[in-house]
């Protein structure tokens, strides 16, 4: 990939205990490009955080490679090493401030031996604090300022360095669902105005799907599955995409509703009940009238979950069709010619 930016070959991170040997990471191979918003994905102790902490070598390699703009990390010595990592910033979960020092010394600090003058500091600590939207509050202690000001301080701080990578681990998890968006919000203006590459670790899939370019789902310190969101999640390869999937989507209720006999899924007979999935982002056509029209059915929808990622619908519909036996089969065949996924949840049409 000609505009990499960051590759990592075969990484992997062995801790040794007293006790055992901890693989958090094992044999991952990525490739970040200039520009975009990469997406880390998977629940606790998948060895996300681990895997992201290599990229800067807070973490260093047990083996393998890790290149940012177009330099070995893990050969660099360690004066070298500082001068790379003011290259990446970071946020974290807990903001990591420093609480005896004002938003604004916080963010001045990071500029500590940078060789600019008093005057150049209090410039650009002032112009970062404009960018977050916190310059009333430059002179306020990190007690004093609640969970989104205290990122966006954070993000300020990551951003003095003039950083072309910005590493984000958890760095929403603290925050309440508004806040959350506006930090989203946030890290998609400072990478499509700053040219910044951003990488986010999240256990959350809302984060993912609402700012991420690509994706990468780890699972037991490997990637299990990685490409475009859209693609990753409209037609999900791993169970453990599709636990992620189903902690966001409504669409899984059908399964409780089928197990637990609730009337809203009774079948009368030759109907048959399914659960319909987009798989692809050129879907444009008015599909469920399409059928009805086409083939004489009708399409009872009892439920959808349905949202634009990327340009396109991704999710999908639950509902019961009935007609003519042969017209409800010819009707499931052309939506799965469509590039639908049409599973069938439970069906009365040999009753």
């Amino acid at each position: 990939m000609s505009n990499t930016i960051i590759e990592l070959q075969n990484v992997s991170k062995v801790f040794e205990t007293k006790n055992r040997t901890v693989e958090a990471v094992r044999n991952v191979s990525l490739h970040i490009a200039k520009g975009e918003i990469y997406g880390i994905i998977g629940f606790s102790g998948a060895g996300k955080s681990t895997l992201v902490r290599c990229i800067n070598m807070l973490e260093r390699p047990t083996s393998g490679t890790v290149t940012v703009d177009g330099i070995d990390m893990a050969s660099l010595r360690p004066d070298a090493l500082r001068r790379e990592r003011k290259k990446i910033g970071m946020i974290f979960q807990q903001f990591n401030l420093m609480p005896s020092r004002t938003a604004f010394d916080n963010i001045a600090l990071a500029l500590h031996g940078s060789g600019l003058t008093r005057a150049q500091i209090d410039e650009k600590v002032s112009k970062l604090l404009e960018y977050v939207d916190l310059s009333d509050r430059a002179q306020s202690y990190p007690s004093q300022l609640s969970g989104g000001q205290k990122q966006r301080v954070a993000i300020a701080r990551a951003l003095a360095s003039d950083p072309k990578v910005l590493l984000c681990d958890e760095a929403t998890s603290a925050l309440d669902p508004q806040t959350t968006r506006s930090i989203l919000a946030l890290l998609r203006r400072l990478n499509t105005e700053l040219g910044i590459t951003v990488v986010v670790i999240t256990h959350e899939m809302n984060v993912i799907k609402r700012i991420c370019d690509r994706v990468a789902v780890m699972e037991n310190g490997q990637v299990v599955e990685e490409g475009d969101v859209f693609s990753v999640f409209a037609a999900p390869r791993e169970q453990i995409t599709k636990d992620f999937i189903n902690t966001t989507s409504s669409l899984s209720e059908i399964y409780r509703l089928v197990e637990d006999n609730d009337p809203i899924v009774d079948l009368r007979r030759g109907e048959v009940l399914v659960m319909m999935r987009f798989r692809s982002s050129t879907v444009s056509e008015p599909l469920i009238s399409t059928v009805s029209r086409k083939y004489d059915v009708v399409c009872n929808i009892l439920f959808g979950d349905l949202e634009i990622i990327s340009g396109a619908p991704l999710g999908g519909t639950v509902g019961i069709f009935s007609g003519e036996e042969k017209n409800v089969s010819a009707a499931l065949a052309y939506l799965r010619k469509q590039n639908i996924s049409v599973e069938v949840i439970k069906d009365a049409r040999a009753a």
